[in-house]
C-alpha cells in the first residue's frame, strides 16, 4: 500500500518543460552496442545521466523526480543522490521521499536507512517507505525497531505503515506483537479502515485465532472483496472449508462479483471440503465469468476435482486448457497418484517430457507418492536414480520418504530401514511414520520400536506415534506393552485424534463418529445397518476382528467392528443417495481393513459405486473390487 501512496505522492506535472526530462529519460536506456558489458554499459549510462545533470539550469525538484523515476540501476540513483547534495536538494522533503523509495525498491537498505537516518524532518510516507522497506526484505528487527520509532515521534499513523508491520506479525506468526499493534490501531483510530482489518483477519487466521479473525470481520462496516477473499481463505486454512463455501455464497448474494483471485480461494477450499456438488457449481459459474480459466485457476480446479473424487473431471479441465506449467502436469500427475492410477501418472509424464515441459522436485515428488501408492516398485527406483543423474535434482526428506514407503509398502523393510541410515539429508517427521506403517503392516515389532524412538525425540506430543506403536502391540497380542504405552499417553496427556466420517447427501454433508447417535434418524441408520451386515455375511463377508486393537471379548470386538463411523455413514448413504448415483465418504483417518472389506462387499451386493477419499488416498469401489488393488 506504501507503494501506492508513494506513486500518488510523485507523480510528476504534465506542465513541466518536457525536452529536458526526454533527454535524461533517454540517457537511462541500456545500449544495445553487442559488444559492451554490463558494467560498462552501467558507467556509460550514469557518465551521461551525471553530466546533463550537471549541465541541466533547472533547479526544480521535480526535474529530479523524474530522473529517480527512470533509473535503471543502483549508481544511477546514488549519482543522483551526489547531484542532489552538491545542489543543495537534500533538504526537500518530496524529493527525498522518492529518493528514498528507489533505494529500497533497489534492494539497497543501508543506503536507504543511512539517508532516512539523517533526514531533517520525516512525513507518514517517509517512515513507511522506511518500515516497509524493511519488512519486504525479511528484516523484521529493525521494521519493529523502526515501527517503535514512528510511534515515539509522534507523527500520525498512517493506513499504509500498519499493514506491513501487522503482515510481519502474520508471516512470524507473532500473535503477541499482533494484538500490540490492533491496539496501537485502535489507539489511532485506525481499527476499522478496511486495509487495517483486512490485514489484521489474515494475521489473526494464519495465527491460528480463527475466532478473532471473524470477529472482526463481522464487525467490520463496509467489506470489499479482499476482505471477503481473506476471510473465505482464512476458514478454509483453518480447517472450516465449509464455512469457507457459506461467505462465499453470502459474498455473492451482498453483490460482489468474484475475481480469478477469490475464484482460487474457493477452489481451494472446496477441494479440502471434497464437495462434489458445490465443485460443479463453481465450475458452472467460472465458465460463465471466463472462457477458459487461466493457469492458475485451471491448476485449482484440477486439484478440487481430483479431491472431489472424480479424476476424470479432473482430467478434462487438464485437457481443455489452452496453457499448461509445470505447476500444472504435476498437480495432475499427483491427482493420478492419490488415485491410485500409478501407470496413467508414468503416461502423463513420458508426454510431459514430450511437451519439453521441465520436471521439478514437485513433479518427481508426485511421480514416487503414485509408484508407492500402486506398488510400481521397480518404476519407482528407475525415477528416483532418473530425478538425479538426468535431470541433476537432488532428493530432499520428501523424497526419501516416498521411497522408504515404496519399499516398505512392499515389504521390503531392511531395504528401506538402509536407505533411512544411508541417506545424508536431515530426517524428519514423515520419513519416520512412514517406516513405521510400513512396520505395522509386516508386524516388524522391533523395526517399530526403533521408528517409534526415533519419533518420539521429534515430537514426544504427537499422539498418533504412541498409537501407532500401540496398534502394532496390540496386534502382536502384546497387551503388557499396549498398557505401558497407554500410561505413557495419559501421563502426557496425550489423547487419540478420532475416527470421524463424513458422507455427501442431499447437498450437504453429514458427520459420523465411532457409535454415533447424534444423527436424527440415528434408529433408522442403525436398522438399516443391521440388515445389511446380515446381507452380507450371507456373501461371504466375515468380520475382521483383528482390527479391534483392545483386550476384550469377540462379542465386544464385533461390537466395536460394527459401529465404525465409515459403516454408519455408508448405511446413512444408502438411505438418502439416489440410485445410480456414487456414495461419497470422505474419513479423517485411515480406513481400516475390516472397513475396507466390508466397502467392497456391500458395493458388490447393493450395486452401488463408493468413493472413499481417506488421509492417504481415494479408494473406487465397484462391483466388489476397490481401484487401490488392496495395496494402501
Amino acid at each position: 500500500m506504501f507503494k501506492l501512496k508513494l506513486q500518488r505522492l510523485f507523480t510528476v506535472n504534465p506542465s513541466i518543460e518536457g525536452p529536458k526530462f526526454c533527454s535524461v529519460a533517454s540517457s537511462l536506456q541500456f545500449l544495445d552496442d553487442g559488444g559492451q558489458t554490463n558494467h560498462q554499459i552501467h558507467e556509460h549510462n550514469t557518465s551521461i545521466l551525471s553530466t546533463q545533470i550537471q549541465q541541466t539550469p533547472s533547479m526544480d525538484p521535480r526535474f529530479y523526480v523524474s530522473a529517480l523515476m527512470n533509473c535503471k540501476h543502483l549508481q544511477q540513483i546514488k549519482s543522483i543522490h551526489a547531484q542532489l547534495s552538491v545542489n543543495g536538494l537534500l533538504s526537500d522533503l518530496l524529493l527525498i521521499n522518492k529518493l528514498l523509495y528507489m533505494y529500497v525498491r533497489y534492494n539497497s537498505l543501508d543506503d536507504a536507512y543511512s539517508l532516512f537516518d539523517k533526514m531533517p524532518e520525516r512525513n507518514p510516507a517517509s517512515w513507511s517507505v522506511m518500515i516497509g522497506g524493511f519488512a519486504k526484505a525479511g528484516n523484521y528487527t529493525n521494521c519493529f525497531e523502526t515501527f517503535r520509532e514512528y510511534i515515539k515521534s509522534g507523527e500520525h499513523l498512517d493506513v499504509y505503515t500498519l499493514p506491513s508491520v501487522i503482515r510481519v506479525c502474520r508471516d512470524r506468526k507473532d500473535l503477541k506483537m499482533g494484538r500490540l499493534v490492533h491496539h496501537i490501531a485502535h489507539k489511532f483510530g485506525l481499527h476499522k479502515n478496511t486495509f487495517v482489518c483486512v490485514a489484521l483477519v489474515d494475521m489473526y487466521a494464519k495465527c491460528g485465532i480463527i475466532d478473532d479473525a471473524r470477529k472482526l470481520f463481522d464487525i467490520m462496516p463496509e467489506r470489499d472483496l479482499t476482505t471477503w477473499t481473506v476471510m473465505i481463505g482464512a476458514c478454509a486454512a483453518s480447517g472450516n472449508a465449509n464455512e469457507s463455501l457459506v461467505l462465499f455464497d453470502q459474498m455473492r448474494e451482498s453483490g460482489l462479483v468474484p475475481d480469478k483471485v477469490s475464484m482460487v480461494t474457493i477452489v481451494n477450499a472446496c477441494a479440502k471440503l471434497g464437495a462434489m456438488h458445490k465443485a460443479k457449481l463453481i465450475h458452472d459459474l467460472i465458465q460463465t465469468q471466463y472462457r477458459s480459466p487461466d493457469v492458475i485457476l485451471g491448476t485449482a480446479m484440477i486439484d478440487m476435482y481430483a479431491k472431489c473424487g472424480s479424476i476424470d473431471s479432473a482430467r478434462q479441465v487438464f485437457d481443455e486448457m489452452p496453457q499448461r506449467n509445470v505447476i500444472t502436469w504435476s498437480t495432475m500427475i499427483s491427482a493420478y497418484g492419490y488415485h491410485g492410477q500409478g501407470q496413467k501418472a508414468l503416461e502423463l509424464f513420458l508426454i510431459m517430457c514430450k511437451n519439453r515441459i521441465a520436471p521439478n522436485k514437485i513433479t518427481f515428488l508426485s511421480l514416487l507418492y503414485a509408484c508407492s501408492h500402486s506398488g510400481l516398485v521397480k518404476d519407482g527406483l528407475q525415477i528416483f536414480s532418473q530425478m538425479q543423474d538426468e535431470y541433476f535434482i537432488k532428493p530432499d526428506v520428501k523424497h526419501y520418504t516416498c521411497m522408504v514407503d515404496l519399499l516398505g509398502r512392499a515389504g521390503r523393510i531392511n531395504e528401506a530401514f538402509t536407505m533411512i541410515k544411508n541417506m545424508k539429508v536431515e530426517k524428519d517427521e514423515g520419513l519416520w511414520s512412514a517406516f513405521l506403517a510400513a512396520c505395522r503392516v509386516y508386524n516388524q515389532v522391533e523395526m517399530a520400536q526403533k521408528a517409534a524412538e526415533s519419533l518420539l525425540e521429534i515430537n514426544p506430543h504427537n499422539p498418533s506415534h504412541c498409537i501407532m506403536l500401540s496398534n502394532i502391540y496390540a496386534k502382536a497380542a502384546k497387551w503388557d506393552d499396549v498398557a505401558k504405552i497407554r500410561v505413557q499417553m495419559n501421563g502426557k496427556n496425550v489423547k487419540k485424534t478420532p475416527g470421524l466420517t463424513w458422507v455427501e447427501a442431499h447437498n450437504t454433508f453429514y458427520k459420523f463418529s465411532s457409535g454415533d447417535r447424534t444423527h436424527c434418524e440415528s434408529n433408522a441408520i442403525y436398522e438399516k445397518l443391521e440388515g445389511l451386515i446380515g446381507k452380507l455375511k450371507v456373501n461371504g463377508y466375515v468380520p475382521d476382528t483383528d482390527f479391534v486393537l483392545h483386550d476384550v471379548s469377540e462379542e465386544v470386538k464385533l461390537g466395536n467392528l460394527y459401529a465404525h463411523s465409515e459403516k454408519l455413514a455408508i448405511a446413512y448413504g444408502l438411505m438418502s443417495v439416489p440410485e445410480g448415483n456414487p456414495i461419497r465418504v470422505t474419513k479423517n483417518l485411515r480406513v481400516c481393513g475390516d472397513c475396507h472389506t466390508f466397502i467392497k462387499v456391500v458395493s458388490l451386493v447393493e450395486g452401488r459405486e463408493i468413493i472413499v477419499r481417506d488421509a492417504k488416498r481415494f479408494h473406487h469401489v465397484r462391483e466388489g473390487v476397490c481401484s487401490c488393488g488392496d495395496y494402501w
